[in-house]
């Protein structure tokens, strides 16, 4: 994996489409996934009438008060932020692991809070999509949205806390937190997220996540690796489709060349014959 260096291109967001989203898929357990007949299943959500736009029915997301947030953040406070990106801000912050009410720094639940800068480069769809795509998706190589909150103008989400931060950290970053990793740990890494993808990629109803680079590659505390920010993911082709076409987006340097060329995404699954 080489350093980007280059700026994210401008998202077209893809709101309609996310909001077609009409199956949850589920991922058993974090076994390999070449074989995605037997180890991706799906459970069918009962289809009900929504405007484009609308967040899609998902019993697992909590919703929260903006006011809750800022209590559980210390009213995102600048030493709780775990980092930045285009999207905005994330905080680290403290949640009743049974209540999902806030709690004092250090007791409780701990949770990354991604809050949107309103004058940044992403915007609503792009937290919509987030919401829907992760709201109905689980597998051990995506990491968990806990919930969200949409109150006025603001737009934040709720994540499960990844202690080891992201794989480009660890790959370009050097400080007493951040080691440079074993072979052992980055082969370990690569397949995980090489897992996330064929669930994505496995699923019946197909996702292109168009944003696979190191710093959405997020770390637990024993380093499997997992699938954040959705943001710009797009239903796969359906039916006889091989490909779709969108307009060209994610970061250069990431991106495959022919989808720069061409703007056409294609799912080709090549698995090693046993």
């Amino acid at each position: 994996m080489g350093i980007c260096l280059s700026a994210q291109i401008k998202a077209e967001s893809s709101c309609s489409t996310v909001a077609g989203l009409s199956s949850k898929y589920v991922s058993t357990d974090g076994n390999d996934l070449s074989s995605t007949g037997s180890k991706v299943l799906s459970v069918s959500v009962p289809p009900t009438p929504r405007s484009e736009g609308e967040i899609l029915q998902s019993t697992n997301l909590k919703s929260f008060s903006f006011s809750d947030l800022k209590m559980a953040t210390r009213n995102f406070r600048p030493d709780s932020v775990l980092g930045e990106g285009g999207f905005g801000s994330v905080f680290k912050g403290w949640i009743d692991e049974q209540t999902f009410a806030a709690t004092k720094p250090g007791t409780g639940m701990v949770i990354a809070v991604k809050r949107l800068n309103q004058d940044g480069f992403q915007g609503h769809k792009e937290w919509l999509a987030e919401v829907n795509y992760l709201g109905q998706l689980y597998n051990p190589h995506l990491v968990k949205l806990i919930g969200y909150c949409l109150e006025d103008e603001h737009r934040l989400l709720v994540y499960e806390f990844m202690p080891r931060g992201s794989l480009e950290n660890h790959l370009f970053r050097r400080g007493s937190y951040f080691q440079p990793l074993s072979w052992n740990l980055r082969m370990k890494v690569a397949l995980g997220a090489a897992k996330g993808l064929a669930f994505l990629h496995g699923a019946e109803t197909k996702v292109i996540y168009r944003d696979f680079k190191t710093s959405n590659i997020l770390l637990d505390s024993k380093y499997n690796a997992k699938l954040s920010d959705f943001g710009l993911a797009k239903d796969g082709p359906t039916g006889d489709k091989s490909h779709v076409s969108t307009r060209v987006m994610g970061t250069y340097g990431y991106a495959a060349p022919e989808y720069l060329a061409t703007g056409i995404n294609q799912i080709q699954m090549h698995f090693p014959r046993a």
